[in-house]
């Protein structure tokens, strides 16, 4: 499963077996459901994501209390 995380990594430069390792040994796998919250507005985020299936979607609440979609981002590109 690592293995998207990895090449993508790679198109920006490479990386020996013990850089690779050590990235690996930092990740940690996790799974989010529909209306689960990755990072929240006055909270200091705790990670970096990788999107491996599905799509992430950004949102914020106005000064009317509406929740508004900021952008989408999908399967093989980073959540910061």
């Amino acid at each position: 499963m690592m293995e998207a995380l990895i090449n993508l990594i790679l198109q920006f430069g490479d990386l020996n077996k013990q850089q690779i390792e050590f990235l690996l040994s930092k990740v940690e796998m996790l799974e989010f459901k529909k209306d689960d919250y990755l990072s929240e507005a006055g909270k200091v985020p705790r990670y970096v994501g990788f999107v491996l299936e599905g799509v992430f979607r950004f949102c914020y609440y106005n000064n009317k209390g509406e929740e508004v979609t900021n952008y989408f981002v999908d399967e093989g590109n980073f959540v910061n």
